[in-house]
């Protein structure tokens, strides 16, 4: 039975939140991830997942997920430092590392985990941690729960931060970024951060989630991408669950950084290891990424057609060059109706809307994918106008 006092003090949020459009909703899913997914029973073209690469249905990966359970198991029994462990876990970490160009990585469940124990391993009580305005909610939040003390700074502002950093008297400054932030698909500014930073003896993290993959001749990331030297970035972490279509996420740097974080990081030590399977089916999509660079290339060529055809549409785009489109509606409302008429057509978008995004930026976020094709590309640029053009005639006076 439903206890009536939680209840009553719980629902005026929730109702709140419906009558101001910003009450969300779970999917189902009965299908792989790929370009077409049946959802809620209805089959789709789907514009949200990320899986850029499309790599998460790929069936070397399936078979690497296949025989690690046939030979480990499915579930790792324990974390890492008890006896959970395992070969494919090593070795998935000293490929990563090795790709990465550091001496070490570290494996994590999940990215919010990797950032939540980083943070609070690295910085405590009388430090200091920068973090650009627009951050994932993961590094915010590790650096509110850290205990030293967080300053915000303007989204790709290197002058603010420097700002920041030189009124600091923190005996260690921690400086965190986004390397794609994932609601406006921009790239953080790297090499002028970590000019910033190491002026102020300040070390500079970066989360590669939505660049770790895709951006670089090699798929290494933004740091790839922008030609920034590893010493610059000591920590770099990358999550394995959107280009490489698994799970999990990893920290790499010095043999120090990980040591540390095995030592101190609590999101690291007092939790279960991700299924043996999971790095098995991970080491398997790495090499695919390394040997298919063909993928990178179909994903720009994708997103080329979708921002030359937004713009033709005359389309509200965000500078953003990655996998990650935002289009931005500004109501919430009418970004919801957006995302439903689309629907209606046969295309799947997810209308992004506050708290997740600053109140009145309210977006459609198109991600695309390798495996998307140009006809799907086009389909979706079809339907966004019939459904403009439907909406603007209901709002018509």
């Amino acid at each position: 039975m439903p206890h009536a006092s939680l209840d009553a003090a719980l629902g005026p949020a929730l109702t709140a939140r419906r009558a101001q459009s910003l009450y969300r909703q779970r999917r189902t899913l009965a299908s792989p991830q790929g370009p077409e997914v049946v959802v809620d029973g209805r089959q789709l073209v789907g514009f949200c997942s990320n899986d850029y690469l499309g790599l998460a249905n790929h069936p070397d990966v399936i078979k690497a997920f296949k025989a690690g359970a046939d030979n480990l198991g499915v579930g790792s029994g324990a974390s890492h430092l008890v006896c959970g462990h395992s070969r494919e876990h090593h070795a998935l970490e000293e490929e990563l590392a090795a790709f990465c160009g550091r001496e070490r990585a570290l494996l994590f469940s999940t990215g919010y985990m990797a950032n939540l124990g980083t943070v609070t391993a690295l910085v405590g009580k009388g430090d200091g941690i920068f973090e650009d305005r627009l951050n994932h909610a993961s590094l915010l939040d590790a650096g509110l729960l850290s205990g030293a003390r967080f300053q915000r700074f303007s989204h790709n502002d290197p002058e603010h931060l420097e700002r920041r950093l030189a009124g600091s008297d923190a005996r260690r400054r921690l400086v965190a970024v986004d390397g794609v932030f994932s609601m406006d698909g921009d790239c953080a500014p790297l090499v002028d951060l970590a000019r910033v930073a190491n002026t102020h003896d300040g070390w500079l993290m970066v989360d590669d989630a939505h660049g770790f993959g895709c951006l670089g001749e090699r798929g290494a990331g933004t740091l790839d991408a922008q030609g920034v030297a590893e010493a610059q970035v000591p920590i770099y972490m990358a999550t394995l669950g959107k280009a490489l279509g698994t799970a999990g996420a990893f920290v790499a740097g010095s043999e120090a950084l990980i040591e540390t974080l095995i030592q101190f990081a609590r999101s690291y030590i007092y939790t279960t290891a991700l299924p043996p399977a999971v790095a098995a089916a991970t080491r398997a999509s790495l090499r695919l990424v390394q040997e298919e660079a063909w993928r990178r290339t179909e994903l720009n060529e994708r997103i080329a057609q979708f921002r030359d055809g937004a713009r033709a549409l005359g389309l509200t785009l965000m500078d953003s060059h990655t996998a990650v489109q935002p289009v931005l509606i500004g109501d919430d409302r009418r970004a919801l109706a957006l995302a439903s008429a689309l629907e209606k057509k046969g295309y799947w978008v997810v209308a992004i809307r506050p708290p997740t995004v600053p109140k009145g930026s309210a977006r459609l976020r198109v991600t695309l994918s390798a495996s998307h094709s140009r006809a799907q590309v086009a389909g979706l640029l079809s339907a966004l106008a019939d459904s403009l053009h439907e909406l603007a005639s209901v709002e018509a006076p």
